[in-house]
C-alpha cells in the first residue's frame, strides 16, 4: 500500500482524516476536550455530582479499593512531610511486583506527566502517530519547539487496526513513535508479538518506541513492559489511575531503558507523586482480591452490552478494554440528550480519524448499563 504525505497543516487544522488505512498527515494539533469532567457537568446541568454517571471516563466502576481507602487513612499523618522526590519506595515496589529492576523505573503524577517529560528530554524532530488515539501524544509535542507530528491513519473498516508492517514503513525516517496499547478510544488490542516487532524494527530505525500500556491491565498477558531493559529504543508508560479509580489522585510509571534515566531524572520535576498516592499505588497493585472481582465485574458488563447494543442494532467496535467505540446517525444530539439527564458519555468528534457519529461508552455497573442502554434505546427509536 502507498503512503501518502499531506503538507503541513495550520494548528487549527485537526479535522478527522480521509484517505486509506496507512496515510500519513503532517500537521501541529491544538488542545482537546477529555471525557470524565463531572464538575462542569454538575455546574452545566444543575445535577449533584452525585447523581451524574460518568460514562465518559473509562474508570473501574468498582470504586477505589477499600485497602487504599484505609491506607490513606493511615497515612495522613504523613502529609506534613515532603514525599520523596522521585518517588522511589514505590518505584522499589513496583520492581519487585514486576520483578524489573527498579532503578528504570520512573513514577509520575499519571502516566499522562511521563508522556511530555519524553517529548521534553528527547526532543524528537518527527514524530509518527496513530489517528485515532489519545489526543496528549500530538499536544505533548506541539509544545516542543522543532517537533513534527505525522499521522498514521486507521481505518473503521478494518476496526481501527494497526497493521504492523505497514507501522514499521512508516517509522523509517522518525524520530520517536507512539502506540496506545489497547488503544484509545477504539479498545483494539496489538499482540505482544506484534508490539515486539515494532519495538526490534524501532531499535533497528533508531525511533523510540513510545509503549502507553494505560489499559494493560485489562489483557496483561500482552504487556511489554518487561523487555524496555533490553531495547534501547523501548519505553513502557503504565498507569494506575483505570483499572484501581485512583484518577483523582494521578499515579503512573514508565520503564525505560537505562541509558536514558538520567535524562529523564535531569527533565523531571522533583516531587509530582505526592505521598497519598504513592501509598495508594504500592497498596493496589497487592489486592488480589480486588484485581479478581474487576476482571469479572467487567467481564460482565462487557457481556451485558455488548448484547444490548446488538440488540438496538448500535453499531460498536469489538473492543479489549473496559469502553466501547459506538457509531450513532444523530451522535451530537444524544449526547445533550443524555448529558441534561446526568449520564456522560465521550464525544469522539475530536479524535483525529473520527467524525461526529463517534461515541466512546466505558463499561460500568450493570445497574448503569442498563440505564444507559434504556436511555439509548429511547433516543434511537423513529
Amino acid at each position: 500500500m502507498m503512503n501518502r504525505t499531506i503538507d503541513m497543516l495550520p494548528s487549527s487544522c485537526c479535522s478527522p482524516l480521509a484517505g486509506e488505512t496507512g496515510s500519513l498527515q503532517t500537521l501541529q494539533p491544538v488542545m482537546k476536550e477529555h471525557g470524565g469532567n463531572i464538575y462542569r457537568a454538575s455546574e452545566e446541568t444543575g445535577i449533584p455530582v452525585s447523581e451524574i454517571i460518568d460514562f465518559s471516563a473509562s474508570i473501574n466502576p468498582l470504586g477505589v479499593p477499600d485497602t487504599v481507602t484505609q491506607v490513606i487513612k493511615d497515612t495522613i499523618n504523613y502529609l506534613p512531610h515532603y514525599p520523596e522526590p522521585f518517588a522511589e519506595q514505590l518505584s522499589n515496589h513496583l520492581g519487585r511486583h514486576l520483578d524489573i529492576d527498579p532503578h528504570i523505573i520512573l513514577c509520575g503524577n499519571g502516566s499522562t506527566e511521563l508522556i511530555y517529560l519524553v517529548v521534553r528530554a528527547l526532543a524528537p524532530r518527527r514524530v509518527l502517530i496513530p489517528a485515532p488515539t489519545f489526543s496528549e501524544y500530538e499536544r505533548a509535542c506541539a509544545l516542543q519547539r522543532g517537533t513534527t507530528c505525522v499521522r498514521y491513519a486507521l481505518s473503521r473498516e478494518n476496526n481501527f487496526d494497526l497493521d504492523p508492517d505497514e507501522f514499521i514503513a512508516a517509522m523509517a525516517g522518525c524520530d520517536m513513535a507512539f502506540l496506545c496499547n489497547p488503544n484509545n478510544p477504539t479498545g483494539r488490542l496489538l499482540s505482544r508479538g506484534a508490539v515486539l516487532a515494532l519495538a526490534q524494527a524501532a531499535e533497528r530505525l533508531s525511533c523510540y518506541l513510545v509503549v502507553d500500556e494505560a489499559f494493560i491491565d485489562f489483557a496483561s498477558d500482552h504487556s511489554v513492559v518487561h523487555e524496555a531493559a533490553n531495547n534501547s529504543h523501548l519505553i513502557v508508560l503504565r498507569s494506575l489511575t483505570k483499572f484501581y479509580a485512583l484518577s483523582g489522585l494521578r499515579v503512573g510509571y514508565g520503564v525505560f531503558p537505562q541509558s536514558l534515566m538520567s535524562l529523564m531524572k535531569n527533565h523531571k520535576e522533583p516531587w509530582t507523586v505526592n505521598t497519598l498516592a504513592q501509598k495508594a499505588g504500592m497498596t493496589a497493585i497487592n489486592d488480589k482480591a480486588y484485581q479478581e472481582k474487576t476482571a469479572a465485574a467487567i467481564a460482565e458488563g462487557k457481556e451485558f452490552l455488548e448484547k444490548g447494543l446488538m440488540a438496538l442494532g448500535i453499531d460498536y467496535i469489538p473492543s479489549t478494554a473496559n469502553y466501547y467505540l459506538i457509531r450513532l446517525d444523530q451522535a451530537l444530539q444524544i449526547i445533550v440528550s443524555l448529558r441534561k439527564k446526568g449520564i456522560l458519555v465521550r464525544d469522539c468528534s475530536n479524535f483525529a480519524g473520527l467524525d461526529g457519529s463517534s461515541i466512546r461508552i466505558a463499561v460500568r455497573s450493570l445497574r448503569e448499563n442498563a440505564v444507559l442502554l434504556k436511555e439509548l434505546a429511547r433516543s434511537c427509536a423513529p
